[in-house]
């Protein structure tokens, strides 16, 4: 087995991620590093890792480095050492979420007030692990505590479609999850069997088709804008398509993948097109999600 490691300093670490998760759309090990900088590292057999393009000219001209190491045969047992149960805290009185890979024990029969989720890290990305699915998760549950009205959601770069699912377990229907790769389409369906929810997964390119529900091309079946969540947790330069792909504005869009000074930019850009309103953000270390919502949406419903 052979780790092919790119490392690239924060400032541009989000152009790199981009394109590593399209070259490798089931997930890349992300490693905070001491000196500023950020280290990506994908898995494979010898010949059969993605052929990186010039990850140098992606970064502006940045330091880029690329190395790469055979690792034990036995990696793929012992990597899901590094995968453990993930718990988001709900408000007070509301369910918290509980993400788990598969090879961990369900919860105990104490535990009835958190609902557990079921996902193979191994499939896409979203597997609770990274602060960017946490803090989404967390708003998701600020929002339907808040809000108290299950709405239809949609679920954009849905990656293994836990965003979706915790939504359909909280009660939240239709629900439809997009994403640019195949191979997350089918994991974000694989994943939403397994925890008994509804997901509807289809392949879509932001940058070329039409948003389902929200744009062009809507059917009067589909679920208005007013009663639409959006999820989106997606790197900054995806957020600044999303805003110009959406027609007409959603009731609350939870926005995420972004560093903390892309905030102000992302809501602002959100504001301007469409009278969305930061309602509430979160941060973990470096990493920012925003809760938005219609200006035509009173402040508690």
């Amino acid at each position: 087995m052979i780790r092919l490691a790119v490392r690239v300093r924060r400032e541009q670490a989000d152009v790199v991620l981009a394109e590593l998760l399209d070259l490798a759309p089931a997930g890349v090990e992300e490693v905070e590093l001491d000196d500023g900088a950020v280290e990506y590292a994908v898995y494979g057999p010898p010949g059969e890792l993605p052929a990186l393009p010039d990850l140098r000219a992606l970064a502006g001209g940045a330091p880029v480095e690329i190395s790469t190491r055979e690792i034990a045969d036995d990696w793929q047992e012992r990597w899901k050492e590094f995968h453990r149960p993930v718990l988001i805290a709900g408000p007070d009185g509301a369910p918290a979420i509980r993400v788990r890979p598969p090879w961990e024990p369900a919860q105990s029969a104490r535990e009835r007030r958190t609902i557990e989720l079921v996902v193979d890290p191994g499939q896409a990305f979203g597997t609770g692990a990274h602060a960017s699915t946490r803090l989404c998760l967390g708003l998701l549950l600020e929002v339907l505590d808040e809000d108290g009205a299950p709405r239809a959601v949609l679920d954009v770069g849905t990656g293994s479609g836990v965003l979706a699912i915790a939504a359909g377990r909280l009660g939240c229907s239709p629900l439809l999850g997009l994403d640019n790769e195949q191979e997350s389409v089918t994991a974000a369906a694989e994943n939403a069997q397994i925890n008994g929810v509804a997901l509807r997964t289809e392949r879509f390119d932001l940058r070329t088709d039409p948003l389902p529900w929200l744009g062009r091309e809507t059917s009067s079946a589909d679920p208005g804008a007013g009663e639409t969540l959006v999820l989106a947790n997606l790197l900054r330069p995806l957020l600044i398509d999303l805003s110009a792909a959406i027609e007409r504005a959603p009731a609350v869009l939870i926005a995420g993948g972004l560093l903390t000074g892309e905030l102000d930019e992302v809501a602002g850009r959100f504001g301007e097109r469409h009278g969305l309103q930061e309602r509430r953000r979160r941060s973990e270390g470096e990493w920012g999600a925003l809760w938005l919502t219609s200006a035509e949406r009173p402040a508690s419903a």
